[in-house]
């Protein structure tokens, strides 16, 4: 099973290495983000699993960009209408009129084990050497809490890329820190909270300092692009990526 509930009214969907954030009120969802362009039949089967219509997503927030957060976002614009959103920051990067990614040279440096070869080989049939510019993206339409299912607020939270947003979903104290915060990834040796290794991010300082934003939110459950879900909070999850980061850097 490619879903899991993880709150009250809240899914997770495990895409390629990558997840995806199901919102639900009543009838209507919001996702947060799209996988690779190879997980269009996993989130189409995940949501009639759970007895909804890809019709009913009002909407897809994307936290940022790179190639395994876009995947679907065409396909279903096409297919359904579903607009999608970002902040305005990151907009130009969706629109494929700047760039800010790891390149193939860079992943290739990298596969250093059968772990890391896999992962660069599942994520090459899903669409990771593919461009996917997202022509329709919009930026958000208000600051603040979003009108759509869940009412998520964007967090921004730069450096990952220059216009990363989590989203904070404050009536089940849940965040989606996107690529910000993660818990594990195929390219590191590190289990648990962390920030992704440095060729992954745009500005990995900006990206420790992302944290800050989302160190206070009351929030307990931290759903990340990649990863499992955590529990203990995301006070405990960023004082965890710090310490981390700061052994990386001794």
């Amino acid at each position: 099973m490619r879903h899991q509930q993880v709150a009250d009214n809240v899914f997770t969907i495990a895409g390629t290495h990558v997840n995806m954030v199901l919102l639900r009120d009543g009838r209507d969802l919001t996702l947060i983000d799209a996988g690779w362009r190879g997980d269009v039949a996993t989130i189409e089967k995940s949501i009639r699993a759970l007895g909804h219509r890809p019709e009913d997503i009002k909407a897809i927030l994307l936290t940022h960009a790179h190639l395994d957060h876009v995947g679907a976002l065409n396909h279903l614009h096409r297919h359904y209408g579903i607009p999608a959103f970002t902040s305005e920051t990151e907009v130009a990067h969706a629109r494929g009129e700047v760039h800010e990614s790891a390149t193939p040279l860079d992943v290739i440096k990298r596969l250093t084990d059968l772990d890391t070869i896999g992962w660069a080989a599942r994520i090459t049939a899903a669409g990771g050497l593919r461009q996917n510019p997202v022509p329709h993206i919009q930026p958000f339409p208000v600051d603040g809490a979003l009108d759509f299912p869940g009412n998520p607020i964007p967090i921004p939270s730069p450096g990952h890329t220059s216009g990363h947003s989590a989203f904070y979903v404050p009536n089940v104290g849940a965040v989606a820190t996107g690529d910000t915060l993660v818990t594990s990834h195929p390219t590191s040796k590190i289990q648990g909270p962390q920030v992704l290794p440095d060729f992954f991010n745009h500005s990995t300082p900006a990206t420790l300092a992302a944290l800050d934003a989302l160190e206070s939110l009351a929030a307990d459950l931290v759903l990340p692009g990649h990863g499992e879900p955590f529990a203990e909070g995301i006070g405990q999850a960023v004082q965890r990526a710090r310490a981390h980061a700061a052994t990386d850097l001794t």
